[in-house]
Order: C-alpha cells, then structure tokens, then sequence
C-alpha cells in the first residue's frame, strides 16, 4: 500500500506533468503559428513525454493500491517575444519540475517509501537531461540573436527530435 502523503505528493506531481505538457503544447502553438515547425515538433514530443510522465506517477499510485485524483490544470504562460523567450522559459520551467521532484525525493525518503525512491531516480536522472537540453538551445539561440538564417537552422536541427 501506497503512504498516504507519498499519494497526495504524487497526485499533485501528476497535475504538474499534465500542465507542463499543456505548457508546451501552448508553446507549440506558438511556434506553429510562426511557421517554426521545427520548434514545433520539438514541444509536441516534449508535451509528449510530460504526458508519460503523469502516466509514470499514476501507474505508480494504481499499482501500489492507492487512489489517483485529477485537480484543475492551469496554463503556466502564454506570452513569449521569441523563439529565446519560449527557451528560456522552457529553461526555467524544467528547474521548477526539477526542485518539484527533488521536494518529492525528500518525502519519500522521510516517509521510508523505497517503492517510491526507486521511481523517483528514473525522474532525477530525467531532469538533468531535460535542463541539459534546454539549456543548450537557449545558449544556441543567444548565439544567433536575430539571425533569420541562424533561427531557420536551428528549426530543422529540432524537427530532428524523436
């Protein structure tokens, strides 16, 4: 059975993946509409995979005997000015996810759910990929600046992602 603070915790964190995924398909969205299809498709998968990360958490809930419970989803923002922009806002959102799970790797371990640690380290090491990736894009992008050609060249490198 399921530690009732550990199900609490991990249903919140599902309503955190679910937006996440609903901020990137907002962002994709965005790029769409600036013809960026590259972009586009990079926030598609990315949306894709917050999606199997809500799915993760509540697997994990159901196979443990617990009760998943799904809370209103907000969309996080809206408004970017540019490609730089939605990044590093990607950037700064996946920090947030970060510090979310390392808050839940704290609890799990001050609860003794070791169940819950196993899964948890599939997520800390998740995290460093994903602040890694939006990293380097925002440093590319602060590389091209305004450059069109540079922009267009980046567009087709992340139309690449699988």
């Amino acid at each position: 059975m399921i530690n009732l603070k550990v199900e609490k915790a991990f249903n919140e964190q599902i309503k955190k993946e679910l937006e996440s995924a609903y901020l990137y398909l907002a962002m994709a969205g965005y790029f769409d509409s600036m013809n960026l299809d590259g972009m586009a498709h990079w926030m598609k998968v990315q949306a894709k995979e917050e999606f199997e990360h809500a799915m993760k958490f509540y697997n994990h809930i159901i196979e443990r005997g617990g009760k998943v419970e799904f809370y209103p989803l907000q969309l996080l923002s809206r408004n970017w000015n540019s490609p730089l922009d939605v990044f590093e806002h990607v950037y700064e959102h996946e920090q947030k996810v970060t510090e979310s799970i390392n808050n839940l790797v704290e609890l799990a371990k001050a609860e003794n759910d070791y169940p819950a640690q196993v899964l948890l380290q599939w997520f800390v090491n998740e995290q460093v990929e994903e602040e890694a990736n939006a990293l380097k894009i925002v440093e590319t992008l602060k590389k091209v600046k305004d450059s069109p050609i540079g922009i267009i060249m980046l567009d087709r490198e992340l139309a690449r992602r699988e």
